[in-house]
């Protein structure tokens, strides 16, 4: 069976589509596969919606293909399995009224023509009652098959008069919404199973697209069924017990007699699964796009930042096989501590490139433990020590009762360690960097205060970003992970940094850890 909206709307003439196979509604391509599809459904037939997490199409007869959305119900009648998606057509039970009527008037003006006529009158009436009894029994299979669409089909189905008060709710409604359906029946709108301001946001964009004023509650359900007549609506329905979930929509005119608008259908189908699984693939492309600009900028950097120290190495090393002669031993010091220093140019960037892998994939732990902080940044300054420029010092002072604190020392030899390289590389030569430490009951504050060129006001917000390097520092040497990785690392331990700058007098940063 098809109904006349399924006749319309794929393009085909009344009654055309009956005995056909239903592959004819879908493209040629899917074929072969849903015939697969459907036989399988008929060895174990259940309500549910169809193809959860695809994209369904059919095909018009004109070929022309378009999106579709199908809920599949089940049910027996005589030990025979029927398949349905939606049927309501009432027409052959007016026309059997119409013909009990015609039947009744014509039978009472052969009565009054005379008794020579009773005998062919009586045969017509055995056939008309055959006719009549026949057609009773196709409405009572009509009606049966849609008692069970209501009852069984995997759909929220409601019918609300024109005020959209809601006069019939369907067992799934009552399942999926929490409501009874003495709860709802001439007692709620259709509307009320709505978030107010989702219904607020609509009327709105009506206001722009209808083209005329559009009222407000029901008024919107209806001029949306009007404006995207053949497509479903993506709503938020509000459950009893105040959760949300996602449906899809769609609001249709009830027709009477006389072709006036006696109520409206309303159809949806619970998408809450789709809607997930389409914001799960939404995340993925994302971070699909983060890594791809990842490896771009990976690409990019490398080949400038890791060129000059390579360089650096090469000609180093071909300079050391010139030098032969004990008193050229100055110049192999010099180009063996250039080796050294490039070296480890090379292996901090490795080490900041796999420190924010790592950060993005969210697989650092964090290992905390007690220690003594002094010694800590006493074996960093030795490490750095080789990073100083001509003249440069760094000062160093330690404040409070204990220098123990519990954090994670890896982590924290990263911290200061990028925050003095930063501090040396943008500071002159001849200036002193100040690092100092305060332990205050719970609370450890660092701060390392350069006299450096400082950082333009409008960069600071963006100090932290990966990749990101301030207007004035282009052509210094860096990767624009280091603070990037200070910030992240402090986030993990629960602490907080903080950048205060003046450009051309210098910067400082602040670090604080609050233990539990």
């Amino acid at each position: 069976m098809a109904n006349k909206y399924i006749e319309q709307q794929f393009g085909y003439e009344p009654g055309e589509l009956i005995g056909q196979k239903v592959e004819i509604l879908i493209p040629a391509r899917y074929g072969t596969k849903h015939v697969k599809h459907r036989e399988h459904y008929s060895g174990n037939p259940h309500s549910r919606p169809m193809g959860l997490g695809m994209e369904l199409w059919g095909v018009k007869k004109s070929g022309v293909e378009f999106p579709v959305e199908v809920s599949l119900g089940h049910y027996k009648i005589e030990e025979e399995n029927y398949s349905l998606a939606f049927i309501n057509d009432i027409t052959q039970r007016k026309e059997t009224e119409q013909a009990i009527i015609k039947l009744n008037a014509h039978l009472e003006q052969k009565v009054k023509e005379g008794s020579h006529s009773l005998a062919m009158t009586v045969e017509k009436l055995g056939d008309q009652i055959k006719e009549t009894e026949r057609k009773d029994a196709e409405l009572e299979r009509v009606n049966a098959f849609l008692n069970n669409i209501w009852n069984h089909a995997g759909a929220i189905i409601f019918v609300c008069d024109t005020n959209g008060v809601i006069q019939y709710f369907n067992p799934e409604a009552e399942r999926c919404l929490g409501y009874t359906s003495d709860e709802v029946v001439n007692k709620k709108n259709a509307t009320g199973l709505l978030i107010d301001s989702e219904l607020e946001n609509r009327w709105e964009e009506l206001q722009m697209l209808a083209g005329k004023p559009v009222g407000k509650g029901f008024e919107v359900l209806k001029a949306m069924s009007l404006l995207h007549r053949d497509k479903n609506q993506e709503w938020h329905y509000v459950r009893k017990n105040g959760s949300r979930f996602f449906v899809s929509l769609n609001v249709a005119e009830l027709k009477d007699a006389n072709g006036g608008v006696s109520g409206y259908l309303g159809i949806a189908i619970d998408i809450s699964e789709k809607k997930h699984a389409e914001t799960e693939l939404l995340a993925a492309l994302e971070k699909e796009k983060e890594l791809n600009e990842l490896k771009s900028r990976f690409v990019s950097m490398a080949s400038h930042e890791f060129r000059t120290p390579l360089s650096a190495v090469l000609s180093s090393v071909y300079l050391l096989s010139r030098y032969i002669n004990v008193a050229e031993q100055p110049q192999v010091e010099k180009h063996i501590q250039r080796i050294i220093s490039s070296v480890t140019s090379l292996t901090e960037i490795l080490n900041d490139f796999l420190s924010v892998g790592k950060i993005d994939e969210g697989n650092i732990q964090v290992n905390f433990k007690e220690y003594d902080i002094t010694t800590q940044i006493r074996d960093i300054l030795q490490d750095v020590n080789h990073l100083l420029k001509k003249g440069q010092q760094i000062k160093y002072e330690h404040t409070g009762k204990s220098p123990l604190v519990t954090l994670d020392p890896s982590m924290m030899k990263h911290i200061i360690s990028n925050l003095l390289s930063n501090a040396m590389k943008f500071s002159f030569e001849d200036s002193t960097i100040h690092l100092s430490t305060k332990v205050a009951g719970k609370k450890l504050t660092i701060s390392v205060q350069d006299h450096g060129m400082g950082i333009p006001k409008e960069d600071i917000d963006s100090l932290f970003k990966r990749f990101f390097r301030s207007s004035n520092a282009t052509n210094i040497q860096g990767t624009g992970l280091g603070l990037h990785i200070v910030s992240k690392y402090t986030e993990l331990m629960k602490g907080t940094v903080k950048c205060d700058s003046k450009l051309g007098e210098g910067t400082k940063f602040t670090i604080i850890f609050t233990s539990n």
